[in-house]
């Protein structure tokens, strides 16, 4: 069972220099490793045993299993409500009249491994083109100030060298930061869009999926229309067709057991308020990010907050003197900073700015 999820290993591992956020990790490390490790949990049979068991007479089950699963199954839309043991046997398996009874086919199920799969993907591609925007910058600047064994020769050097290159870039961060806004946002997007694909795939019963699980749980057993019975049903219909002795065709009408759907539906419960939540945190986010753009005072009280040794008029000074894209650069070494490092850093820049005002 272990060995089934040492392909997320390396996905826990945290990096030694930060240069995103929290938010930003619950899509491409978060999620990431939730979609992969149910991708490797639905193909694996110790768990949910075989996908497709078929019941039908005149037919070999080893022809009818693969045919069933290949060319998919079905339920009778008008017997998918009732009560189970009385008005059905199950929810939507009952007799039905060829293009008489409206049926809903369920091809679904041969793609969720992939489908996940490819959502881990597109949950990714925010953080490897920031990765490329990037190109290690934060890295560079750090220069080993988040090692707490630096000696202080190693933090002079490192803290001279932070003020010569913000003296010679200064002014020049702010498409630094607006790529990482737009990625930011592109997590946003593809929440977002993630959630409008899978109401697709399931043929338009996802958005309101968790919704209506909740209200089932609470309804009175007699009532309950469960509607993870409805997107994953566990037993359904399929017909086999074969030519008989005479010529003609003889339709083979046989249940099929679909134990994986017992796991699938419980995973997209827990994807459905997986993606709300990150969905709504993420759009948070992003106001976040309009009042850091359009505030300077927002800005100060992060600085403030991120450098809380520094003295007051340290901090007003870089922010009257730093644009966004500056501030947002600084903001990001602090967090990679110890405090009192970081203390010296706003320390010297600011008199490094107060020398410069003075000598204009």
């Amino acid at each position: 069972m272990i060995s089934i999820f040492e392909a997320v290993r390396d996905l826990l591992k945290l990096d030694v220099v930060c240069t995103d956020n929290n938010v930003f990790r619950l899509h491409y490390k978060a999620t990431v490793i939730l979609l992969v490790t149910f991708s490797l949990i639905v193909t694996a049979r110790q768990f949910v045993g075989d996908p497709i068991n078929c019941l039908v007479d005149g037919v070999p089950y080893h022809i009818m299993e693969p045919y069933c699963w290949m060319h998919s199954t079905f339920t009778v839309k008008k017997n998918i409500s009732g009560r189970v043991g009385k008005d059905v046997i199950q929810p939507g398996v009952a007799p039905h009249r060829q293009n008489e009874d409206k049926v809903k086919y369920h091809k679904y199920y041969q793609w969720v491994c992939f489908v996940l799969s490819f959502q881990a993907v597109c949950f990714y591609i925010p953080r490897y083109v920031w990765k490329i925007l990037e190109g290690g910058r934060i890295r560079a600047l750090v220069n080993g100030l988040n090692d707490i064994m630096i000696t202080d020769e190693q933090k002079a050097n490192a803290i001279k060298l932070l003020v010569d290159y913000f003296a010679v870039n200064l002014h020049t961060h702010n498409l630094y930061a607006v790529q990482f806004f737009i990625c930011e946002s592109l997590n946003f997007v593809n929440v977002v869009g993630q959630m409008l694909f899978l109401h697709y795939f399931f043929e338009g019963e996802f958005v309101w999926y968790g919704l209506d699980v909740i209200r089932f749980t609470n309804m009175e057993p007699d009532e309950r229309g469960d509607p993870m019975s409805q997107i994953f049903p566990k037993v359904t219909k399929c017909t086999f067709e074969k030519y008989g002795f005479s010529g003609t065709i003889q339709k083979f009408d046989g249940l099929c057991l679909l134990p994986l759907n017992t796991v699938n539906e419980k995973i997209y419960v827990f994807v459905w308020f997986w993606f709300l939540f990150i969905a709504v945190i993420s759009g948070i986010n992003l106001l976040y990010r309009v009042a850091i753009i359009i505030s300077t005072k927002f800005r100060f009280v992060l600085l403030r907050m991120k450098s809380r040794l520094s003295l007051r008029n340290d901090l007003i000074t870089i922010i009257e003197n730093f644009q966004i894209g500056d501030w947002f650069v600084l903001y990001q070494i602090g967090k990679n900073c110890e405090p009192r490092i970081f203390k010296e850093l706003i320390s010297t820049l600011a008199t490094m700015q107060v020398d410069e005002i003075e000598d204009v």
